[in-house]
């Protein structure tokens, strides 16, 4: 079974906001969906769950598009931010409330996972959500999407708000689910180097469209940060795909990501440093560095 999208695009008052975007998520990976702010990785994640309708393109799940089909529909989870500000209809609701609501719409949900995750992070069931903390309404959406049992699993900014500790927990529980059931999760995160590790598959999506979607560590083990003098380091990696040049002076610095059997020249004087995740996202989406 796999989720595959083929050439979406949803454009909002005339503009393509995801352009021709196509993906295959196979079961039983974890993905992460990085970009920057405005990339299009909530639309991406709202049209893959049928949230959304896509303005052209389809998707599909094991050949069934989802769209308006039930079958499909019961092994997607899409939790994303909550709003429970006083404007929004879930300020009012208690957590209880909100928890049996989502419990409706999944008919794997694991009642005893939901206790166990609401006293691992001391969540108050009868307080409202209007009440809770950036960081204990993202544990509601962590407790959504694992009681779920979706064989889909989306995560938007799982983590946002939440300290140190509970990123881990949440890190923790995710594997352990994961080793447990073979789930796929999909998770959009900002805070990149924490959940390196945990990501098998990176897709990289920047202005609407995919750079990158691929192994994580083979990403990675792809990119070099090349400095020296300039004129070292522009012979060092001559014919090489270079990205985000920083220049102090003489003194110049170069992000390449190298393909199968090529390697940066170290005959000249340069030093060459592996990157990690982080910084191979931003060497390729982030603005040139500036004198």
């Amino acid at each position: 079974m796999s989720l595959i999208c083929e050439k979406i695009v949803k454009t909002y008052s005339g503009k393509d906001v995801l352009q021709s975007v196509s993906l295959e998520l196979q079961e039983g990976k974890i993905y992460g969906l990085i970009g920057r702010n405005g990339a299009g990785k909530t639309t991406l994640l709202s049209v893959l769950t049928a949230q959304n309708p896509a303005s052209s393109g389809s998707v599909t799940l094991d050949g069934m598009p989802v769209w308006e089909n039930r079958r499909a529909l019961e092994k997607l989870c899409f939790s994303r931010e909550l709003n429970a500000n006083a404007e929004s209809g879930l300020a009012a609701l208690k957590v209880k409330e909100y928890l049996r609501i989502a419990a409706t719409y999944y008919e794997g949900w694991d009642k005893e996972m939901e206790g166990r995750l609401l006293n691992l992070f001391h969540l108050e069931v009868k307080k409202k959500l209007g009440k809770l903390s950036k960081g204990m309404l993202s544990m509601v959406t962590i407790i959504v999407a694992l009681c779920s049992k979706s064989p889909y699993t989306f995560l938007d900014e799982p983590v946002a708000g939440l300290d140190v500790v509970a990123r881990e927990q949440f890190y923790k529980l995710l594997l352990e689910e994961y080793a447990a059931t073979g789930r796929t999760f999909v998770i959009s995160t900002h805070i990149i180097e924490e959940a390196a590790n945990v990501l098998e598959d990176v897709i990289i999506l920047h202005e609407g469209k995919v750079l990158i979607q691929g192994d994580t560590q083979a990403f990675v083990d792809s990119a070099r940060y090349v400095s020296g003098k300039a004129e070292d380091v522009d012979a060092a990696v001559k014919d090489l795909e270079v990205h985000h040049t920083d220049i102090i002076g003489r003194s110049k610095g170069v992000t390449v990501f190298l393909k199968p059997g090529q390697a940066v020249d170290e005959s000249y004087d340069v030093s060459v440093q592996t990157v990690n995740l982080q910084q191979a996202f931003v060497a390729l989406c982030g603005e040139e560095a500036q004198q």
